[in-house]
C-alpha cells in the first residue's frame, strides 16, 4: 500500500485551469437620429439665423427610447463656427431648443419640465417612444459689421444621457 501511494505521488499529474468567457450583446435603448439638418438664414448683413421668418431651416433631432425614465436628452445649441472664412471680430450666440414632435400624449411636459444651462437644454425622456427636437442658433457678428462672405458651419450637439 504504502509502495502504491508513493508510485500515485510520482505519478501525479498536474492541475490545470480554464477559463470561460460570458458574452453579452446590449442593444441601444436610446437612439439620436438627424431629422432634418439645419441651414443659417442672413435677414441682415450682421446676423446668421436658423428662424424660418429669416430664411433659414431648423435642424430636428429625433431621440427614440425603447424604455422609460432611464435616459436625458442634453441638446447643446451652438456657440461658435466649426468652419468659416476668417473673422476678424467676435460673434455673439443665442438659441434655444424645444420639442417639435413626439409620439405619445404623455410627453406633452417634456418642453415645461426642461432645464436650461448655460447653452444646453436637458430634457427627462420619462416616456418610451420618438421626440423630436428642433434648435434655433443666431449668431450675430460684432457691432453690427457685415459677415463676410462665405460658408459658416455650426454643429447641434445631441447626447442621449443614462440617468
Amino acid at each position: 500500500m504504502k509502495y502504491f501511494t508513493m508510485m500515485l505521488t510520482v505519478c501525479a499529474f498536474p492541475a490545470f485551469a480554464g477559463s470561460v468567457d460570458i458574452v453579452g450583446n446590449v442593444a441601444a435603448k436610446c437612439v439620436i437620429q438627424t431629422d432634418k439638418s439645419g441651414v443659417y438664414g442672413n435677414p441682415t448683413a450682421s446676423t446668421l439665423s436658423t428662424a424660418p421668418s429669416d430664411g433659414g431651416v431648423l435642424p430636428v433631432v429625433r431621440f427614440d427610447v425603447a424604455i422609460a425614465d432611464y435616459y436625458t436628452a442634453n441638446i447643446t445649441h451652438p456657440t461658435s463656427f466649426s468652419s468659416s472664412p476668417a473673422l476678424s471680430d467676435s460673434v455673439t450666440w443665442t438659441g434655444s431648443t424645444s420639442v417639435s414632435k413626439t409620439s405619445d400624449a404623455g410627453m406633452s411636459g417634456y418642453d415645461s419640465a426642461k432645464v436650461v444651462y448655460d447653452n444646453t437644454t436637458v430634457f427627462d425622456l420619462t416616456v418610451a417612444g420618438s421626440t423630436w427636437f428642433s434648435t434655433s442658433s443666431t449668431a450675430t457678428y460684432a457691432a453690427s459689421k457685415p459677415f463676410t462672405g462665405g460658408t459658416y458651419t455650426a454643429v447641434v450637439q445631441a447626447e442621449c444621457i443614462a440617468k
